[in-house]
């Protein structure tokens, strides 16, 4: 083989600050153009992006030579300064720290790109697929 082969796939996701429910119908699809259009211009392959009003799926290509953690330090800074500057200027919005990450076959691909199609419907039902979803913010008292 003369050239380098790869099929890296992963499923992140990630939730705004506090889980609040700050990604509205009204801006849901330009922040999930801008996260595209950031894993496009990281050499990365978004294949879909979904999510509801508190948290964000992504399930994408990478190349060897991008790190799991400098996608989603451009995809979430990209689009939170997005949102602020461009979309909503001055207005609260905010990810959290933290995301979750998993690898994906290239045989599940369909499968958890469905899911991530689906998440309201999902969500609306309480069919989650656990390992898949954050789990749920911790409140105070511990609730």
């Amino acid at each position: 083989m003369r050239d380098n082969y790869t099929q890296l796939y992963i499923h992140c996701v990630w939730a705004t600050w506090d889980r609040l429910s700050i990604i509205t119908p009204d801006i849901q699809s330009a922040i999930y153009a801008e996260i595209i259009r950031q894993c496009q211009q990281l050499k990365s392959t978004p294949i879909v992006v979904g999510g509801v009003a508190d948290h964000v799926h992504l399930l994408a290509g990478i190349p060897p030579t991008l790190s799991i953690s400098e996608l989603m330090k451009a995809v979430k800074g990209s689009s939170s300064h997005f949102v602020t500057h461009v979309i909503r200027p001055g207005e609260f919005f905010k990810w959290q720290g933290s995301y979750g990450a998993f690898s994906v076959s290239p045989d599940h691909l369909d499968r958890i790109a469905n899911y991530i199609r689906n998440q309201p419907q999902h969500h609306a039902q309480d069919i989650l697929t656990p390992h898949w979803e954050l789990p749920p913010p911790v409140r105070a008292g511990g609730h």
